[in-house]
């Protein structure tokens, strides 16, 4: 039988072990993907330190997805070998609700999650549902491509259906993998961006990358400084700091809202009458099942420019892509180059 290399997680809190393991086979409705680029995202810390319930070792971490189709399963249809294609959160339909029963899966009640309900990205070949897989544009190399299945999917989604309009006042709080992004693409759809950070180490990126103005959240009051502007209409909270994101609210204007995509492990302390005043609000927000959000964000991003900043490290360098990862350390997005 055919072998790959992979990185797996062989219990919760241990360390990156690269193995040799058997060539995966697609099964019906399933394509196998010789993989080429993986992201490493902070979501990836739940297989790492087993914080997600029912999870099953050992796995092989990874939803940040680019690589070519290798094998067609039984009843595939659309896709094509050697085509080039992406996965990301999203790992397809169970198969066993009453959803997906009746044939609608996309209001699947207990979807798959990549990396997660089954092995991702961090090997050489994985194998993944149909409905799962998303095109690549020819424009995007597939280094630059990975992060915007997720990181790049989650805030341009987050914030094109965020009910702003162009010229409205959108914050961006934290500039990091998830930020980066937001940044560029709060500017590409119009919006008035505001960049919050700690410090002022990343002003001066945060203007190329598109910002308008830039708020050091250590030296001031950043929601003071977001109702001198008029308040936000969207804040965009991307790091996951519960209490950053408390003293955010403050800084909403009317009806405004803080959007969250990067869960903070502890509860947020916000008081009721933070939200009374201007009738502002709070919500979470993760990408749709269906591909068309990924290939709009991919397509967005090569017609407006708006692109990851990453770093490249091989396979068998995993652990330190990871830490630089979750210590913050990486400029912005660590991606695991592991085929041509």
């Amino acid at each position: 039988m055919p072998s790959m290399r992979a990185a797996q997680i062989s219990a919760p809190g241990s360390g990156f072990e690269i193995v040799t393991k058997t060539v995966p086979e697609p099964g019906e409705n399933s394509v196998r993907i010789k993989v080429q680029a993986c992201g490493i995202c902070h979501g990836d810390s739940v297989v790492k330190e087993g914080h997600y319930p029912g999870l099953t070792y050992p796995r092989v971490p990874g939803h940040e997805v680019v690589g070519t189709i290798d094998k067609l399963g039984p009843g595939v249809s659309g896709w094509r070998l050697g085509q080039r294609v992406g996965v990301g959160w999203y790992g397809g339909p169970c198969l066993q609700c009453d959803a997906c029963k009746a044939g609608d899966y996309w209001n699947c009640r207990r979807p798959l999650t990549t990396g997660i309900s089954f092995d991702g990205g961090y090997a050489e070949y994985m194998v993944v549902a149909k409905q799962a897989v998303a095109a690549i544009p020819d424009e995007l190399k597939s280094l630059e491509a990975a992060p915007l299945l997720c990181a790049g999917r989650t805030t341009f989604t987050a914030l094109r259906n965020s009910g702003a309009k162009g010229g409205e006042l959108v914050a961006i709080q934290g500039i990091g993998g998830l930020g980066h992004m937001g940044v560029q693409f709060s500017r590409k759809l119009g919006f008035r961006t505001v960049a919050i950070s700690r410090g002022n180490d990343k002003k001066d990126l945060s203007r190329k990358l598109g910002a308008d103005i830039y708020i050091d959240a250590k030296s001031s009051n950043a929601a003071a400084e977001l109702q001198k502007l008029g308040g936000a209409r969207v804040i965009l909270a991307t790091a996951p700091d519960s209490k950053a994101i408390a003293e955010l609210v403050s800084g909403l204007g009317f009806e405004g809202q803080m959007i969250i995509v990067a869960a903070p492990p502890d509860p947020i302390p916000v008081f009721a009458g933070q939200l009374f005043g201007g009738r502002r609000s709070i919500r979470g927000w993760v990408a749709s099942r269906a591909n068309n959000p990924a290939e709009d964000a991919l397509t967005f991003a090569v017609l407006s420019g708006a692109l990851p900043m990453i770093e490249v490290f091989p396979l068998e360098k995993v652990t330190e892509a990871y830490e630089k990862m979750i210590s913050a350390r990486v400029h912005f997005r660590s991606v695991l180059k592991i085929g041509d």
